[in-house]
């Protein structure tokens, strides 16, 4: 797997957005919804309402992800 993030459009409340991430987390970020029985467009929802505005919605689904392995 490469480590070059790898853009993607996701869908947040009706607005099209693009985040880049490292495949490794759009692979983890997918099973992690999958688990939660969520789409993913749901969960990054989800994740962009509760981030503060000095992250970015990229770097929150980063943290997201890390904590949830970590937890």
């Amino acid at each position: 797997m490469s480590g070059r993030p790898v853009k993607r459009s996701l869908t947040l409340r009706g607005h099209r957005t693009s985040v880049s991430l490292e495949e490794e987390f759009w692979h983890a970020f997918r099973e992690i919804a999958a688990r939660e029985g969520k789409p993913i467009n749901a969960l990054a929802a989800e994740i962009d309402e509760a981030r503060g505005m000095e992250s970015g919605l990229a770097s929150a689904i980063r943290v997201y992800v890390l904590r949830h392995y970590r937890g």
